[in-house]
């Protein structure tokens, strides 16, 4: 077997480390750096670029060069979500027959999962050639706030990279085992925050830890916020007032919207340690007298009332979480920031307003959740032995019920690996079988939740309704991936099903992916 590598597959960047000497070491990739964009590019001529080199291109290749795929993995074209990330977008996301958000590549469909194996791809090269050895197993991170269809998809992405995955870890979790692992073990208690705001998704998890075991209370976030948000809001800002200045309109130049993109992004990132910076792009437009410039100076004042609607949004979760682990900010012992979106002042600032205290600043947020992915691989390895991760489930599993309404059987923040079951009753008069729909999510509407799954058990006894009665068991494992059995209590006749694949890709579509990836 070959060495197990530690992944956070980012939204903006990604990293993989792995244990060397009983420390977990960040592996730097072919260009000598620590984390490598997420971001994949396809030349005209059939070329392929990962990372650095395909970030180079975007400006001058648009419509080929695809980044944030991860907010895409495991959604539906129509999912509102893909709807609002998509409208700034220079390429192009479409609909598959089975209704998921695929990229188009010159007329050819990708998944998310294919683009995101092109990703991790690059990781497992990086981490071979630092080892000299195979590498086909890892520990892979995702958002605490990731459904199970996306999790699902997630591994498909390293299956198709040819990786194994031995877990999902959620990324706060893995955070505060990077933070804690080898400090916890003086037998007090602490309880530790972990803010995660990367360029996707922002996850807030509360931890008590104590002699190496890390347990999580509770988790809140928001999959649809993160660094790209705030890219968005600079991005329209600029465009905005470069057509209120010259009177023209760059939106539907996809070439002069990358440009103007790349510098909202890299605006963004220099007011974090500058109080105020300037975009310069010279021929970004043709006007009536000639070639047009855009140049703006930003006040760090400017962007931080420009961003305040986002920065507002993560409060709520901040608050949602500590009341789930029946805690309040006083009983908060350290604040871990992670992702790279937690370098902007503001973002520090709201984050020590809503607990009291200054933040931890003792490991880089953008290495934190891969080298907790290595300490986890650590431990299934066997190099690492003192270290016990207990995390949580962070969305209501249940059935959809009479009226489109849900009712729960595992609930958000349960302890993981977790096991619950319900007994219900046939609606109608001799019902010889019953139609479950799995839907998991925070809402108690069914169709606001995401349906992961159906499981049709037969050979009922027709019974008068409300006679029969039907138990729904449902499991999450340590990964947070879904298990069902429903099964008549009058025959004991059950149906077993673990929920893979709710949006993953059909046997037909691995084959052409693994083509391709050749």
């Amino acid at each position: 077997m070959g060495r197990i590598i530690g992944i956070d597959l980012g939204t903006t960047n990604s990293c993989v480390s792995l244990i060397e000497g009983n420390d977990p070491v960040v592996i730097a990739n072919s260009e000598g750096d620590r984390t490598t964009p997420s971001m994949v590019a396809f030349t005209s001529k059939g070329e392929r670029h990962v990372g650095k080199h395909a970030k180079r291109q975007a400006a001058v290749n648009p419509e080929r060069t695809i980044y944030g795929v991860k907010r895409l993995i495991g959604h539906r074209f129509k999912d509102d979500a893909v709807t609002e990330y998509c409208k700034n977008l220079p390429f192009h996301v479409i609909e598959n027959t089975n209704g998921d958000a695929w990229v188009d590549i010159d007329g050819q469909g990708m998944s998310p999962q294919e683009i995101s194996a092109m990703i991790v791809g690059k990781l497992k090269e990086s981490a071979e050639t630092y080892c000299g050895d195979k590498v086909d197993q890892c520990v892979v991170a995702v958002p605490a706030y990731f459904n199970d269809a996306q999790r699902q998809a997630t591994r498909d992405a390293c299956r198709l990279a040819g990786l194994k995955v031995l877990r999902i870890m959620n990324e706060p979790t893995l955070a505060a085992l990077a933070f804690g692992y080898k400090s916890n073990v003086e037998g007090k208690t602490s309880n530790i925050v972990v803010f995660d705001l990367g360029g996707g998704t922002f996850d807030v998890s509360v931890l008590e830890c104590r002699c190496g075991t890390f347990r999580v209370l509770a988790t809140a976030g928001n999959n649809h916020l993160g660094g790209n948000d705030f890219d968005d809001a600079i991005f329209e800002y600029l465009v905005k007032q470069f057509k209120e200045e010259n009177n023209i309109d760059i939106t539907s130049d996809k070439m002069a919207v990358q440009r103007v993109r790349e510098a909202a992004e890299t605006l963004k990132c220099e007011l974090s340690t500058m109080s105020e910076s300037s975009v310069n792009l010279p021929f970004l437009a043709i006007g009536e007298t000639g070639p047009v410039h855009m140049m703006q100076s930003v006040e760090r004042s400017e962007l931080e009332t420009l961003v305040k609607p986002l920065v507002d949004k993560l409060e709520a979760p901040c608050h949602d979480a500590l009341e789930q682990a029946g805690l309040d900010k006083n009983s908060i012992d350290d604040v871990l920031l992670v992702g790279g979106m937690t370098r902007m002042p503001c973002v520090q600032a709201t984050v020590e307003r809503i607990f009291g205290k200054k933040p931890s600043h003792n490991i880089n947020p953008d290495e934190a959740v891969a080298l907790g992915a290595a300490v986890q691989a650590g431990v299934l390895d066997g190099e690492v032995s003192e270290v016990v991760l207990l995390d949580v489930t962070p969305l209501n599993l249940g059935i959809k019920t009479k009226g489109d309404r849900v009712s729960t059987i595992i609930e958000r923040n349960s302890s993981i690996p977790t096991k619950a079951s319900k007994v219900f009753a046939t609606t109608q008069d001799d019902q010889t079988y019953v139609d479950i729909t799995i839907v998991q999510g925070d809402s108690e509407i069914a169709s606001q939740c995401t349906r992961l799954g159906e499981v049709k058990l037969t050979g009922i006894p027709p019974m008068p309704a409300g006679h029969a009665r039907v138990l729904v068991e449902f499991s999450i494992d340590a990964s947070g991936v879904v298990g069902v059995c429903v099964v008549d209590k009058q025959t004991g006749t059950r149906e077993t099903k673990n929920i893979e694949n709710a949006m993953g890709l059909s046997n037909d579509e691995i084959v052409a992916a693994n083509s391709r990836l050749r």
